[in-house]
């Protein structure tokens, strides 16, 4: 199996700051951990955790992640930190490089997570900004190669915000060439810029699709994914995306025009009967808490690779 050396000390704060070779390995590798095949030591090394946004699955996997490693975490909550009182990223990034041996940084503004990468002197991880959330995908990722075997042929429909989800997923795929399509009511398409990059990479025709038209998105799918159509920091325009978002539910019709054994995936928390109902997140084509799970072992290959 390929092992890269350039991922060590490395910053990952978007899906591209790897290649195609880097993400293969890391999903084998958290394969390997997964079942125990292996085990990878990073004894006395420390993980600092800086949220700014509350969090489950990202904090726990984490910690759970670097604690399987061997490692300890810090937990930093603004709250209870001088982060919430206002010191500079540069002033808090440079003190916690010196304490910390790696930095998971949780955030709104992309710009914020790269002054914690300018200003660190140890590798900082994206653990999500409203632009990207690339942990998330290879979780994602990791659950389809388990399901599929290889991402040939695969189309990935995502159905909703062109959020920061649907932007990693789209980055990822044009790495790993998988189809992704995107389904979204107008007004909601995923960011220019990731496009633009995701195609600087992957010139297929056929790569990326982005369409208003549900319906012929999820046509011979593999995958159907879903997200919250209102994330975190939206909540004042939850109203406006609710009726904007009508028809955009992920239901037993949509999944009857995918493939007969399509997987479904929502990197949760969910929200029953509005982008998905409860029959397709409780049927037996639900891999999602199988998705969830993926977190934790996807970053603790992540880890290991950065750390060793």
């Amino acid at each position: 199996m390929f092992k890269p050396k350039k991922l060590a000390s490395k910053d990952f704060l978007s899906s591209l700051d790897i290649t195609k070779l880097e993400l293969i390995y890391i999903l084998e590798l958290a394969q390997q951990l997964k079942k125990k095949e292996i085990s990878v030591d990073c004894e006395k090394k420390v993980l600092g955790l800086v949220f700014d946004k509350s969090s489950t699955r990202t904090r726990v996997s984490f910690q759970v992640a670097m604690s399987r490693l061997g490692g300890t975490t810090i937990d930093l909550n603004p709250n209870t930190s001088q982060i919430g009182r206002g010191e500079p990223i540069k002033d808090t990034a440079r003190v916690l490089s010196r304490y910390c041996d790696v930095l998971a940084i949780r955030t709104f503004k992309h710009s914020d997570i790269e002054d914690y990468a300018k200003w660190s002197t140890k590798p900082v991880i994206n653990a999500l900004t409203d632009l990207e959330h690339p942990c998330q995908a290879l979780a994602d990722f990791l659950t389809i190669k388990e399901e599929f075997g290889s991402f040939e042929d695969i189309v990935l429909t995502f159905i909703g915000d062109g959020n920061n989800v649907s932007n990693s997923l789209i980055l990822c795929g044009a790495l790993l060439e998988a189809k992704i399509r995107i389904a979204c009511p107008v007004g909601y398409e995923p960011d220019k810029s990731i496009i633009q990059r995701a195609k600087a990479i992957n010139n297929n025709e056929d790569f990326l699709q982005i369409t208003n038209d549900v319906n012929s998105a999820v046509l011979g799918a593999n995958v159907l994914y879903t997200d919250v159509w209102s994330s975190m920091g939206e909540e004042d325009q939850k109203e406006e995306k609710d009726k904007d978002f009508n028809g955009f539910t992920l239901d037993q019709d949509l999944v009857n025009q995918a493939k007969e054994n399509v997987i479904i995936l929502h990197c949760l928390p969910a929200y029953r009967e509005k982008e998905i109902t409860e029959e397709i997140f409780e049927s037996k084509n639900s891999r999602i808490f199988d998705q969830a799970e993926n977190r934790m072992h996807a970053q603790q290959a992540l880890l290991s690779c950065i750390l060793s």
